[in-house]
């Protein structure tokens, strides 16, 4: 009979672990979570030291009552839930709904499910860390005092079950604070030049980039000023003032956190946050091998460490000594520093083995996990490897007080590129024209090809850009990222479009009330403070109440104050001069999950809806019908003609009923200004002050 009890949070880790540990073990899963704070109440005692109040989840019940029977026979009960504060705390509620205060019950975590971390993990048992448990019943409540006090206000206001959250909302506000930037954003003219010179003894022609004059780097700003250069150019002689050759290095990558994890993974394999996670998860609990059986092939997959432990790194630089050679292993002391706090407990994600190949694994694992582990292996390996080397030339060509440029590099020691590039790492051009140019080389004139440019507005956010915007500012932490984004795309506050993230009309809603009511809760230096404050708690140094009891009563002041303004600003149904088609009543505008749309006054009886086009008081610049603010399937808003199909014309910035003077074409409104719509005309004005006060 099994002696000892181990228990785990996933099904799916029962049998991988049950096969390490041998006939003296049972391993049970809890299935996450078996408490929580109840979902029909706030759940905490404001009145009594902000006491929680947790329940046993509705459908955990059979599950607790099979580990109750495992722990009768058991002599010692190991709590082997994730290795980070949840998990820390899932042990905790574990240990208290199963009554193990007169049992042997230890704590054992491990960063991969291996037979050697499992079997280390029972040696180092330890006691169940309540800073960590406290960390994590701290981020807890304060998300559901966000959640529960806020939201019925939105409900309110906006009239459909709407949520707000702690990082949520700041996480919306962050990409509305850039929608609104890219609206207001006013493209500016530039100009490029080229030149293709002939070079003696050469049959190519090179081609260089105008830099700017003796003066240092000059930006060339219109027609007139590129017809002014081309003027002077066309009077001068061409020569090489100086040949620079040189080398320059390219460090090896960190290896993955979850964040960068998340980012790349976006990027190049084009999977959403919640896919990347999903699939990482089964990685890190076991895939089966041929062979071998189910086994752990990466590390936790929830860090934001770039740790990585003695063991797996000399056995990455002996791999990479046997595969590549000497010169390919990273020096020793090149060790990698992150950013900020780092918990040591922790590693970056890596392979479990490095010898298991992304070819090996290729057959024992689905398309989506092979690419996803490839990454993380070529990740893991180069940042045991040494620097790319780069040979680089740069020349600099005279045209009287002007100056050209020419750059070019190519690799002269591969490094980690060998195994892993990115994007943004450069592939490098070997010119041999470069070769055979010296300082003071007389060049001849083939060409000069000049383009005209427009700065282009800030990027709408990804996915990838919005986790790394959150890391960047401290907000949340790897395991939020994820379920933060899905939820706002979920409630429908943001439609994803070619990997874009857009905000929709309900998004904007939702977050004018929560800077308008709540602006401490969607800022994020306040925010950030707050994941400071719970890394306190987790190192011992700060109370987890007195986080909470510092929070919550100016949260109380802010949610009644809110509460008095919206009896003042009760929205009631719009009537409009749309009449219903089955009755014969005026429709009123109701709100609903996608934002306003017109439905009939006399529901139940007539059901009878309609899309809801706003009229924004300019005629088409097409056909002169009304313009009205529509929007995409998904949710974006756009404006369009109120005659389509028959007439196609669209704008995704609001048009103005004010015609541009220079070139008779319409305007459309960007933040405070006035802008012709068309490009190359580029008039810009101040709007009026009484359009600006509407």
């Amino acid at each position: 009979m099994a002696k000892y009890l181990v228990i785990v949070e996933s099904p799916a880790k029962v049998k991988t672990i049950k096969k390490f540990l041998g006939k003296n073990y049972e391993v049970a899963a809890s299935n996450g979570h078996v408490r929580d704070l109840p979902k029909s109440q706030l759940g905490i005692d404001v009145e009594h030291d902000y006491e929680p109040k947790y329940i046993t989840i509705r459908g955990k019940g059979d599950i607790l009552a099979n580990l109750r029977k495992e722990v009768k026979k058991a002599e010692k009960i190991y709590l082997a839930t994730d290795p980070d504060r949840e998990g820390e705390a899932i042990s905790w509620h574990l240990s208290k709904a199963l009554k193990l205060e007169d049992k042997h019950v230890y704590r054992i975590s491990f960063n991969e499910i291996t037979k050697n971390a499992v079997k280390t993990s029972l040696k180092q048992a330890r006691e169940i860390d309540m800073n960590l448990v406290d960390a994590q019943q701290a981020r807890r409540m304060l998300d559901r005092m966000v959640g529960y006090r806020i939201s019925p206000l939105l409900w309110a206001k906006v009239k459909r079950g709407l949520s707000a959250g702690r990082v949520q909302s700041v996480a919306l506000r962050i990409i509305c604070d850039r929608e609104e930037e890219i609206n207001a954003f006013i493209p500016e003219e530039y100009w490029t030049l080229e030149a293709q010179f002939a070079v003696p003894g050469e049959k190519k022609a090179l081609t260089a980039k105008f830099y700017g004059d003796e003066k240092g780097k000059r930006t060339i700003g219109s027609r007139e000023e590129m017809d002014e250069v081309l003027k002077k150019l066309e009077q001068e002689q061409y020569q090489v003032l100086d040949v620079k050759k040189g080398e320059r290095t390219r460090k090896a990558p960190l290896p993955f956190t979850t964040s960068t994890l998340q980012q790349e993974a976006a990027k190049t394999l084009n999977f959403s946050t919640q896919k990347t996670m999903r699939l990482a998860q089964q990685l890190y609990e076991g895939v089966d091998i041929k062979g071998q059986g189910t086994v752990g092939i990466i590390t936790y997959l929830r860090t934001d460490s770039v740790r990585v432990s003695e063991e797996a790194d000399q056995a990455a630089r002996e791999y990479v000594q046997t595969s590549y050679g000497e010169k390919y292993v990273a020096h020793s002391g090149q060790e990698c520093k992150g950013a900020g706090k780092i918990q040591d407990a922790h590693e970056a994600i890596r392979p479990s083995d490095i010898t298991r190949t992304p070819v090996m694994m290729k057959e024992s694992l689905s398309r989506d996990q092979f690419r996803l582990y490839q990454l993380i292996w070529k990740r893991f390996t180069a940042s045991r490897m040494s620097s790319a080397v780069y040979e680089t030339t740069s020349i600099q060509i005279g045209a009287g007080d002007f100056r050209f440029h020419v750059s070019a590099s190519r690799i002269a020691f591969e490094g980690f590129m060998s195994v892993y590039t990115s994007e943004e790492d450069e592939k490098g051009e070997n010119n041999v024209l470069l070769k055979s140019i010296d300082k003071d080389t007389k060049l001849t004139l083939k060409e000069l090809e000049e383009k005209q440019h427009f700065t282009q507005p800030p990027a709408h956010f990804t996915e990838a850009s919005l986790v790394k915007a959150l890391e960047e500012q401290g907000i949340g932490r790897p395991s939020t990222y994820a379920p933060t984004i899905t939820t706002l795309l979920g409630r429908r506050y943001v439609v994803k479009e070619n990997k874009n993230l857009y905000i929709t009309e309900l998004g904007e809603a939702v977050n004018s009330i929560m800077l308008e009511a709540f602006p401490t809760i969607v800022d994020e230096r306040f925010t950030a403070n707050m994941e400071s404050l719970l890394d306190k708690v987790a190192e011992g140094s700060v109370e987890w109440k007195a986080v909470i009891s510092n929070f919550y009563p100016d949260l109380e002041e802010a949610v009644q104050a809110a509460e008095k303004d919206l009896e003042k600003i009760q929205i009631e149904d719009e009537v409009t001069d749309v009449v219903c088609d089955l009755c014969g009543r005026n429709m009123v505008i109701k709100y609903g999950p996608h934002g306003r749309f017109l439905a009939c006054p006399g529901f139940p009886e007539c059901r009878n809806t309609k899309p809801y086009l706003e009229k924004i008081g300019v005629a088409c610049p097409q056909c002169g019908k009304e313009v009205v603010l529509k929007k995409t399937k998904k949710g974006r808003k756009y404006y369009g003609c109120e005659d389509n199909p028959e007439c196609d014309f669209m704008c995704w910035q609001k048009p103005s009923s004010e015609k541009c003077p220079e070139c008779g074409g319409y305007m459309v409104e960007k933040g405070n200004k006035l802008v012709c719509a068309e490009k190359q005309c580029g008039f810009v004005k101040e709007k009026q002050k009484e359009e600006q006060n509407q």
